[in-house]
């Protein structure tokens, strides 16, 4: 790593110090684009505080990338089989070359998302299109790769994408046991220092204490760690993956946890997930063929600004495209919540909130009803353990509470609320007969 050029003072990590290279990556268009494109979309209508953008994210998780690199590749933590595996982390040159790519793909890997990040992704790209692919398109741009050129060591453009989005998004390029590992660091599910992040900043900016563990103890006990035999010794596997000791273990049970209880009760929250269903649609009425652009400059010009201005002014002329979702969000007329799912009706019938849906459409117009169902989903993690005795364990073989918790499972009907006050009164007399239908 070159000198220390700047420090940035963060609410969450204190002091997060850059080099000349990196300082050249955030003065860049794609990382100063990030400045406004918002971290939980349109969540500040509902936590005022949540107003975070997605630039300071991205320092905090090259920050943490930074932490969890030193702890897990100091030769004290390296267990023999893993020292074997990679002999190139005690080369020295190597070792600052790896961490330093890993530095920088933490910084990017986030560039390629759209306005208002998360919301509607998946119907606003074209088929085959997500935030990663846009991400690896910036990172391979010839803008980009005179960044990688310039810098000391030369850092290869294909090194860095595959960190920054790891192996599932970019099934199409070779990782090797150690590119593997290292883009684990940033996008793992179970400790990828993304996911940290984003709950201690969330937590942090909304004002709940539902994200908060003690990430500096976590990242501590994390160790590189074979996973344990699922039967015979022969089928251990070869794959190292992140995984934590023991001392830690109720450290990584509290970040799952702590995941668990951000999803139901910020990221779900039924006005958060209605604000993002009227922004999809105004969207769909507003972009050419309803789709986000790909084009890598016309991405780098589109952010949050441009989207909001686009509300405001159509939410006073009704002559204009998505008129209608525009009013919604900007004069707060969002449609309310009707049903929400209830164990007790899924039990009885586990499609009752889609035919609450169905019931509501025939009765009221499709127009006035939406229905919405995330899901965070994921079964319970699993991860490596390494005990006392340094044996290898499973997290899913040791006492815990996470396989009592079910993925998040949420579904919303929604109705506008000219017609909430009849739509209440309907389900109220009709709920039993729909859900037994």
């Amino acid at each position: 790593m070159g000198k220390i050029f700047h420090e940035i003072r963060d609410p969450i990590h204190a002091f997060i110090k850059i080099d000349d290279d990196e300082r050249a990556v955030l003065d860049s268009r794609p990382f100063q684009r990030l400045r406004c494109i918002h971290q939980l979309a349109l969540t500040y209508l509902v936590y005022p505080g949540a107003s975070h953008k997605r630039f300071e994210h991205s320092l905090g998780v090259m920050e943490l990338a930074s932490r969890v690199f030193d702890i897990v590749t100091h030769p004290n933590n390296l267990t023999p089989q893993i020292r074997e595996l990679f002999p190139i982390l005690e080369i020295p040159e190597k070792r600052a070359y790896w961490k330093k790519v890993l530095r920088i793909a933490a910084l990017c890997h986030d560039i390629g998302h759209l306005p208002f990040s998360h919301a509607a992704e998946k119907e606003l790209l074209p088929d085959g299109w997500g935030h990663e692919r846009i991400t690896r398109e910036l990172i391979f741009s010839s803008e980009m790769c005179r960044i990688w050129d310039n810098m000391t060591p030369h850092l290869n453009a294909e090194d860095v994408a595959k960190l920054a989005v790891g192996q599932r998004k970019a099934p199409d390029l070779t990782f090797d046991d150690l590119t593997a590992i290292l883009s684990e660091i940033i996008v793992s599910d179970a400790f990828g220092v993304d996911r940290m992040d984003y709950l201690l900043r969330d937590s942090h900016h909304i004002g709940v204490a539902y994200g908060k563990f003690d990430h500096y103890r976590l990242i501590d006990t994390l160790r590189i760690l074979q996973p344990p035999p699922s039967g015979s010794e022969e089928e251990r596997s070869k794959e190292p993956t992140l995984g934590v000791e023991v001392g830690g273990y109720q450290s990584a049970e509290a970040l799952l946890l702590a995941r668990y209880f951000m999803f139901t009760q910020v990221y779900f929250h039924p006005v958060r997930r209605i604000y993002d269903i009227h922004l999809k649609d105004f969207l769909l009425e507003i972009l050419p063929d309803g789709k986000y652009p790909i084009d890598i400059e016309d991405h780098l010009s589109f952010t949050d600004h441009e989207v909001l201005a686009s509300l405001r002014k159509a939410a006073h002329d009704t002559s204009l495209p998505g008129s209608e979702h525009a009013g919604r969000i900007i004069k707060r007329q969002h449609y309310k919540r009707l049903y929400e799912r209830i164990p007790a009706d899924f039990q009885k019938n586990p499609l009752a909130a889609q035919l609450i849906k169905d019931a509501a459409e025939s009765a009221f117009g499709k127009e006035n009803v939406r229905y919405d169902n995330p899901s965070s989903k994921e079964e319970p993690i699993e991860f490596p353990v390494l005990m006392k005795d340094k044996s290898i364990e499973s997290s899913r073989s040791l006492p815990q509470t996470l396989l009592q918790i079910s993925p998040v499972k949420m579904e919303y009907v929604f109705v506008s609320r000219e017609c909430w006050d009849d739509a209440s009164r309907w389900l109220s007399d009709n709920k039993h007969d729909i859900i037994n239908s």
